[in-house]
């Protein structure tokens, strides 16, 4: 068993991270995963000499290293955010007394259009979600109703209570992001799918394996499910569709926002009920919007395209 060395700076931001911060094991990970690896390139160019004593030379020469192993600059940039973190920490604490990543300029990349699904491409998901009829069908159906009709985070929707629902005015209460929460509506859709997966799924499964817990989704085993399951069920039902893809929870959530801005919503309004902070991270679903917009123009405004009379 390999002991971590109490005494190594990168071992300290990581108790810093996981105590004060109070962040998720998987995040906590991912910053000793990325401080490990920049380690590991220096040491073996033998440039390693601690933390204390990085050089911009070093950087330079990691920086060239990532790009001939063609890394996404998505990817190269998240490492140099856990970096340049770490040393701020450290600045901090008044162990350096510049950070070193301050001056690397980050690459800004163009943010690619989300994926959504058509309007024909959700009927034939619920209609692969209904299945045969069988209680986890129901659950099936229920999760992807919610997940069209109130564009919840994929998390959200797996921490979902019982509590959380207001059934007289068809209202969920979101816990968020941050500990934010928001109220988002659900159709009549939904609310049947939920009611029948409560009734033909949920209650007789949570009674067979004797749980009393108060989520609302449950796995076949009756426990709560979790976000790693919602999209492993949403990828068996593309299987048993006629859709060529594969899904991603968060299409749901694209689609949801799409439908909305499509059929006259205000960004604003779209913005609360996702539960961005910023309109800026909203209005990526406006370039999606315009696109439909403008290829509805060409193809139905009778003077948008020049005739072939026009140009002979």
């Amino acid at each position: 068993m390999v002991v971590k060395n109490p005494f190594d700076l990168a071992n300290v931001f990581a108790i810093y991270l996981t105590g004060e911060r109070q962040l998720a094991a998987t995040t906590v990970q991912g910053y000793e995963n990325d401080l490990r690896m920049f380690r590991k390139f220096l040491t073996a160019k033998k440039h390693w000499l601690g933390w204390l004593k990085i050089k911009r030379q070093d950087i330079q020469a990691y920086l060239t290293h990532l790009n001939d192993l063609r890394r996404q600059w998505t990817t190269i940039n998240r490492e140099l955010a856990s970096l340049r973190t770490f040393y701020n920490f450290l600045l901090t604490n008044g162990l350096v007394v510049a950070n070193p990543f301050d001056e690397v300029r980050m690459k800004h990349h163009s943010r690619s259009l989300p994926r959504y699904f058509y309007e024909p491409e959700m009927n034939a998901l619920f209609k692969a979600a209904d299945g045969d009829g069988r209680p986890l069908d129901f659950r099936n159906r229920a999760i992807i109703e919610l997940l069209y009709a109130t564009g919840m985070r994929v998390s959200e929707c797996a921490s979902l209570s019982l509590e959380q629902i207001n059934w007289d005015v068809q209202m969920i209460l979101v816990h968020g992001k941050g500990d934010k929460e928001r109220y988002v509506p659900f159709g009549h859709y939904a609310k049947v799918a939920l009611e029948r997966y409560l009734h033909e799924c949920r209650e007789p499964l949570m009674d067979k394996y004797h749980e009393e817990h108060r989520r609302v989704f449950i796995n076949h085993y009756g426990k709560p499910i979790t976000s790693e399951g919602i999209e492993y069920v949403l990828n068996q039902v593309v299987k048993k569709s006629s859709l060529n893809i594969h899904i991603h929870p968060h299409m749901l959530r694209h689609s949801f926002a799409t439908a909305m801005l499509n059929n006259g919503a205000d960004i604003r309004s779209v913005q609360e009920l996702l539960g961005h902070s910023s309109l800026s991270t909203t209005q990526i679903y406006t370039h999606v919007t315009r696109e439909n917009l403008q290829k509805t123009y060409m193809k139905l405004f009778p003077r948008a395209k020049m005739t072939k009379e026009d140009q002979s």
